[in-house]
C-alpha cells in the first residue's frame, strides 16, 4: 500500500483508520493493483484518495481533468465527488492498465461520468474544446512533462478553480544535492515553475510523496 516515506506503518496506518474508510470496490482495486507488483507504487496512497474526493466535492467541481490514471483509483476519487452532471477527462497511453480501471469505474457506477483518453496527454490538452473551463486538475503523470501539462491546463483553469500535482517531494530527493536524477530534476524545475506563477495560490502539501494544491486567481 503506498504511503509516505515521512511516515512509519503504523503512524500511516493510524491515519488511514481515522479517515473515510474505503469501500470493498476500492480495497479490491488496491489488492488487484499491488499484486502487479513494483508498479503499484504508481497508485495514488488511501488517504490521498479520500483527499482527492474531498477536494472535488468541496470545489463543486463539474468538469475535471486528469493526467495520468493507471488503474483507475485516483479517477475514481474525482468522479465520487464530481457535482450532479460532472465529466472527468482521463488522459493516459496505456490501454492495459486503464482496462483495470474501466472494470472498476462500471462496477462503482461512475463511468458514464468518466471520458478516457488514451493517447499523449500534451496532444489530448492541446485538442480540448477552446471554451472549455476546468474546475479540478489533477497532475500524475511522466515527470518530465509536469511544466507542459501545468501550462496546458492553469489557463483553462477557472478563477477558484483547484492545480493539484502528485510527487512533488520525490521521495525527499528534491532537498539533496547529491541525487541528479531525471525524475528528481524534473520535480525540483516543476516545484519552481509553479511557485513562481502568479496566476495562483499554492501550498505543497506533507501528503503522500507530496502533493502540490494551487488555486486559480
Amino acid at each position: 500500500m503506498p504511503k509516505s516515506f515521512l511516515l512509519n506503518d503504523e503512524l500511516h496506518r493510524y491515519i488511514v483508520e481515522h479517515s473515510t474508510p474505503f469501500d470493498d470496490l476500492r480495497d479490491r482495486l488496491v489488492a488487484e493493483t499491488e499484486a502487479l507488483g513494483g508498479i503499484a507504487q504508481m497508485q495514488v496512497a488511501p488517504e490521498q484518495s479520500v483527499f482527492l474526493t474531498l477536494v472535488t466535492r468541496l470545489v463543486g467541481a463539474r468538469q475535471a481533468i486528469e493526467v495520468g490514471t493507471f488503474t483507475g483509483l485516483s479517477a475514481l476519487s474525482i468522479a465520487s465527488g464530481l457535482a450532479p452532471g460532472g465529466r472527468l477527462i482521463c488522459c493516459d497511453v496505456s490501454d492495459e492498465w486503464t482496462s483495470i480501471a474501466r472494470r472498476y469505474w462500471k462496477e462503482a457506477g461512475v463511468d458514464d461520468r468518466i471520458d478516457l483518453r488514451l493517447g499523449p496527454a500534451v496532444e489530448t490538452l492541446a485538442n480540448l474544446p477552446a471554451g472549455l473551463t476546468l474546475d479540478l486538475a489533477f497532475i500524475d503523470a511522466d515527470k518530465g512533462g509536469y511544466v507542459d501539462y501545468w501550462e496546458a491546463i492553469v489557463p483553462r483553469a477557472r478563477p477558484g478553480g483547484v492545480i493539484l500535482a502528485d510527487n512533488t517531494l520525490a521521495g525527499g530527493s528534491v532537498v539533496d544535492a547529491s541525487v541528479s536524477r531525471e525524475m528528481t530534476t524534473s520535480i525540483r524545475r516543476f516545484n519552481d515553475h509553479a511557485a513562481a506563477d502568479r496566476r495562483v495560490d499554492l501550498v505543497l502539501l506533507p501528503i503522500s510523496d507530496g502533493l502540490t494544491m494551487a488555486v486559480k486567481r
